[in-house]
C-alpha cells in the first residue's frame, strides 16, 4: 500500500473558496476510485491544509493523478497556493 501526506499552503482569506473546491475533489475520489482506500482533507490552520491518502498500490496512485477531475480541480486549487505542495510518499510495511 501507498500512503501520501500532501501539505498545501494557501493564501490568507482564501480558506472558504479553497475548501469548496477541495471537498469536491475528496467526494469524487472517494466515489470514483476503487483503488483508493482513504482520501480526506484536514485543516491545520487557516492557511495550511493536509490531504491524507492511502492507495491499494502504485497503479491506483498513478491513476488518481491522471483523472480529469483531479486535473481540473487541482488546477482550481492551485490558484490559491502560495507555494508548491509538499508531497510525502510512504510505503506500508
Amino acid at each position: 500500500m501507498i500512503g501520501i501526506i500532501a501539505t498545501l499552503n494557501i493564501q490568507e482569506g482564501a480558506s472558504a473558496d479553497f475548501e469548496l473546491i477541495a471537498t469536491q475533489l475528496v467526494e469524487k475520489v472517494n466515489t470514483l476510485e476503487e483503488g483508493v482506500l482513504y482520501y480526506d482533507l484536514y485543516k491545520e490552520n487557516d492557511t495550511t491544509y493536509i490531504f491524507l491518502e492511502r492507495y491499494k498500490d502504485e497503479e491506483a496512485q498513478i491513476f488518481h493523478g491522471k483523472t480529469d477531475y483531479f486535473k481540473e480541480l487541482g488546477a482550481k486549487m492551485g490558484a490559491f497556493l502560495t507555494a508548491a505542495p509538499h508531497i510525502k510518499v510512504l510505503k506500508s510495511v
